[in-house]
């Protein structure tokens, strides 16, 4: 099975980051062992801005997987970078308390579940 890592690190690559700087990339595993690769995609007015987890996940769900394990994030910091609010949210909402990676270019790493990263998530959602 690929390396999630590896697999962000690659989506890294793609990254379209021109203000920030700031390339990220993402690798979401289904418990069925594919994987979805994103990387952030910034807009000028930062506020349309999409995150490597979301392009990821939102991928996965486009595709009609809805079973996740695993999702690996890696970006240039000196410490591994957390995922942000929004994307904590929306992985909360459809992968649950997934195990998460964090990397960085210097190949540290961090592992967490999400519950440990997102402890008191809203979770109250009608169907």
């Amino acid at each position: 099975m690929p390396d999630l890592i590896t697999e962000a690190k690659a989506a890294r690559e793609n990254a379209v980051a021109p203000f920030s700087k700031f390339k990220v990339g993402a690798a979401l595993r289904t418990k069925a062992g594919t994987i979805y690769r994103g990387c952030n995609v910034e807009n000028c007015t930062y506020g349309l801005t999409v995150c490597a987890e979301r392009v990821a996940l939102l991928s996965a769900l486009a595709a009609g997987d809805r079973e996740f394990d695993a999702i690996a994030v890696v970006t240039q910091s000196d410490e591994p970078s957390t995922p942000c609010g929004p994307c904590r949210q929306l992985m909360w909402e459809y992968c649950g308390n997934i195990d998460v990676t964090l990397s960085n270019l210097a190949g540290q790493k961090i592992e967490y579940k999400l519950a440990d990263l997102f402890p008191h998530p809203f979770s109250f959602c009608i169907e």
